[in-house]
């Protein structure tokens, strides 16, 4: 089959985006809200984009009605955010996080990971989470239908087991996130394995002499 995107409607380009391009990693996004308590929302359009700087990027569409989402209204207002990876043990807890609860509500409490303050920006994390990014906006790219956030890494939290025993290298066998394959399919990595391309000489012939 083909798909002609410039002439198909939006949600059938949304059905096959995020069906075939997978799996995506959950960011569960916090903000502080205008009256000051903790805003929690699961976004599974992020990915890393760059190192230096360091450059992650949200994808963030509003409400169906048209009206912003609250985690887009804090970031416009605040220009910071933090990024909670998500595992298994954090998963029932992302999800009611991604209930739509009214802007009053305190959606971390209601969830129920503890709260920690975070190091440099004003904003709460997730404490269960494996790892944490403390982001500043770098900038914002704004479509009719969904915003691109990018956001500067300004500081990391990892928890120590996530680590090997130099502390700098993911231990896989600890470190699990979950990822989004499509409406409630998710994946985590408790299957891995190593692949190693051939040397480049296997696929070249020597010259004749």
């Amino acid at each position: 089959m083909e798909f002609d995107f410039t002439e198909l409607e939006p949600q059938s380009r949304y059905r096959l985006l995020t069906n075939f391009i997978g799996s995506r990693p959950i960011a569960l996004v916090t903000t502080r809200s205008s009256a000051g308590h903790n805003n929690a929302a699961p976004m599974s359009f992020f990915n890393v984009f760059s190192h230096d700087p360091p450059i992650v990027v949200l994808g963030i569409q509003p409400r169906l009605t048209g009206e912003e989402k609250d985690t887009m209204a804090n970031i416009r207002r605040t220009q910071e955010f933090a990024i909670n990876m998500v595992d298994m043990a954090l998963s029932d807890q992302m999800l009611v996080c991604g209930l739509g609860f009214d802007n009053k509500v305190d959606e971390l409490s209601m969830a129920g990971p503890t709260a920690e303050a975070c190091a440099k920006i004003d904003a709460s994390y997730a404490a269960e989470s494996p790892c944490v990014f403390e982001c500043r906006v770098e900038r914002l790219i704004d479509y009719p239908r969904r915003s691109l956030v990018l956001g500067e890494v300004v500081h990391m939290h990892v928890r120590r087991e996530c680590l090997d025993e130099e502390g700098r290298y993911v231990d896989p066998e600890r470190y699990q996130p979950i990822a989004r394959l499509h409406s409630g399919n998710y994946v985590t990595s408790d299957r891995q394995f190593v692949l190693k391309a051939p040397p480049i000489a296997d696929f070249i012939k020597p010259q004749d002499e």
